[in-house]
């Protein structure tokens, strides 16, 4: 299959008309629509400055089109679902009953809980320095022998999705993860992908733009932020 950026693009297209307002913060972008859904993704620390007009035609290869394309998504499939309850996947998930779990992207939180509980976690960032940190040249080899994988939802953007779920072993249980997550019932398509963790917002709420245009990330706008999963239909 074709990278998830692509696959939604060609699929489903994107509607300038729909859009209100494009925020490029520095951690953040949020893309609010006119009936209200907000969608965001984070950066990474790329710099993005893009218009609604900018994206007439979105460039698949720009980092900036493809981190304002994921909020999009977001804003426009995030709400399509039916959530049964909002869920931490540390809460949903048990992960005792693996053997081998790494986590692709530093969710500092939530390797703390792992870390209380006595659970082994081999993580991986290339953004983040940290003594809990393993070195980048063994991901693809950890990845290869893991029964279970957390996925931060930003390697959709940064063009590393595909490469990591193609090197996952078969039934190898994938857990996307972060606000920046698609929750679109076609992204069970790839490999491996069992739940999706993702976020939504009340609609047109003001305090999570607000916060993102002055350069806050998720630690400030999860009070306003509902934690919600999708798992594939039965």
């Amino acid at each position: 299959m074709r990278e998830p950026l692509n696959y939604f693009f060609e699929k489903y297209g994107i509607n300038l008309q729909e859009i209100k307002q494009i925020i490029c913060g520095q951690k953040y972008v949020a893309v609010l629509l006119k009936n209200g859904h907000i969608g965001v993704c984070a950066t990474l620390g790329h710099y993005v400055d893009v218009a609604i007009q900018d994206l007439r035609f979105p460039d698949l290869d720009n980092v900036q089109h493809r981190i304002v394309l994921n909020a999009y998504f977001n804003a426009r499939f995030n709400y399509q679902n039916h959530y049964d309850n909002t869920s931490d996947i540390f809460d949903k998930i048990d992960f005792e009953k693996y053997h081998k779990i790494v986590m692709i992207g530093f969710f500092k939180s939530l390797a703390e809980k792992f870390e209380r509980e006595k659970i082994a976690l081999t993580i991986f960032d290339k953004a983040v320095e940290d003594e809990k940190l393993a070195p980048m040249s063994k991901q693809l080899e950890e990845i290869a022998t893991a029964d279970a994988v957390i996925l931060s939802s930003t390697t959709i953007f940064n063009h590393t999705f595909s490469e990591l779920i193609k090197a996952t072993k078969e039934k190898c249980d994938t857990y996307t993860l972060g606000p920046s997550t698609i929750m679109h019932p076609e992204m069970f398509q790839y490999k491996n992908i069992k739940l999706l963790f993702g976020s939504v917002f009340d609609s047109n709420d003001i305090n999570t733009l607000k916060i993102i245009e002055n350069g806050g990330g998720t630690k400030q706008f999860l009070p306003f932020m509902y934690k919600v999963f999708l798992k594939p239909k039965s």
